[in-house]
């Protein structure tokens, strides 16, 4: 920081002037492709309406390192391409000149992202015109200045990046431990020491499977309030929350409808269960918490109906069998299991709210550095602007 600040007193000691964006960039537009020029696979990617490429070509239209802006679809989208690509026509490359950097100007753009998105026309196909862009004023201070805010800058972008591959690294190891002693030790049969026996029943009898109670969307809220406090669990897990609840106890649900029907989630408490949710409640045979990890090691999104909308009945659950060892065997596994569970769950909370810390603190440097004082058209900082007035009130003094 102490560098940067050497360099705005030495380079700009009359402040940083703020031009249109259109003055200092040439704000150009892709050029369309066909379907048929589109591969899965390629060298080059090609960007059109999103930040997500639309497919790859064998030519590009742009070098590594050009910022763009998306214009249609995701319009007001900021991008930056380390590699050479292909801008489509929704799609509109910057193209800088020397004295310009224009890793420089995404961070720039990314500080005025809110503004950009406000002048996106609404309709069935978001649009954001170039002309709506040109006049965008951003500070422009010397290119040994912006080289410097783009060093600073992009060790945030590349700190965050790295914590989060770290992590998402250290969790999806976590989840395979899981998955590793899960199935060890819910796997009943010949082990090493000899022959360890269980008792295997159906689902229906050390179990009663009732399906929830159907409740209009419009009676759910996707945030908990003080009004809205209940857990509504549906067919993929939490749904939201309602005002009141349908079912007490620490259970087991299970999903019996769509995609990602037969999946398992534990309920504790008070709460609501949908018509898609199978609250699964113990007769005397387990210990919830050994029930649950049981039915997640079952796997019984096998055993879902074919069709457009897949489903689990309650009478196909209730045909799936499970062990039921000891309970002094099912608490020892259960604590084990949960250890594991445990972690995955912190790391799964702790996961996006690193990463959003990251992204304040990345956002709140960003800001500092780009912003200035404004004079007129002249944008200077604080410190600059303290220097004027010396330099105005000693030629006042002098005239005098």
């Amino acid at each position: 920081m102490s560098n940067l600040r050497e360099l705005i007193t030495e380079l700009c000691p009359d402040g940083v002037e703020y031009k249109s964006l259109g003055d200092i960039v040439s704000i150009e537009r892709g050029k369309r492709l066909v379907r048929e020029q589109l591969s899965e696979e390629g060298k080059y990617p090609v960007y059109q309406n999103s930040m997500t490429p639309l497919g790859y070509h064998t030519e590009y239209n742009y070098d590594a390192g050009t910022t763009f802006i998306i214009g249609a679809g995701a319009a007001g989208e900021i991008g930056y391409s380390k590699v050479k690509f292909w801008a489509a026509d929704d799609c509109y490359p910057l193209v800088c000149s020397e004295n310009i950097s224009s890793r420089y100007i995404y961070h720039a753009l990314l500080r005025e992202q809110p503004r950009i998105k406000s002048r996106v026309r609404k309709a069935s196909i978001p649009r954001l015109s170039r002309n709506s862009i040109e006049q965008l004023k951003i500070p422009v201070p010397p290119i040994e200045v912006q080289c410097e805010i783009v060093q600073i800058l992009d060790n945030f972008t590349e700190l965050t990046a790295e914590l989060t591959a770290e992590l998402t690294a250290e969790l999806t190891a976590r989840k395979k431990q899981y998955e590793y002693y899960r199935d060890t030790l819910l796997t009943f049969g010949v082990h090493r020491e000899g022959t360890f026996e269980t008792k295997w029943r159906t689902l229906g009898e050390v179990c009663g499977l009732q399906a929830g109670k159907a409740i209009p969307a419009i009676e759910i809220s996707p945030v908990q309030t003080k009004e809205y406090s209940v857990p509504c669990y549906g067919g993929n897990g939490l749904r939201g929350y309602v005002k009141t609840a349908n079912q007490q106890g620490d259970k087991p649900l299970v999903g019996r409808q769509g995609a990602l029907c037969g999946n398992v989630c534990y309920a504790t408490g008070s709460y609501y269960a949908t018509e898609h949710a199978v609250v699964v409640s113990d007769k005397g045979f387990f210990n919830s918490r050994f029930l649950y990890h049981a039915l997640v090691h079952a796997n019984l999104n096998q055993y879902k109906t074919a069709g457009a909308q897949p489903g689990l009945s309650v009478a196909k659950l209730e045909k799936v069998k499970i062990p039921v060892p000891e309970k002094e065997i099912q608490d020892r596994i259960a604590k084990v299991l949960d250890n594991f569970d445990a972690i995955c769950s912190d790391l799964n909370i702790g996961l996006p709210a690193e990463i959003e810390a990251r992204k304040k603190q990345y956002e709140y440097y960003r800001d500092m550095l780009l912003t200035f004082a404004a004079a007129d058209d002249i944008i200077l900082t604080d410190r600059q602007t303290d220097r004027q007035t010396d330099r105005q009130t000693d030629r006042q003094t002098d005239r005098a």
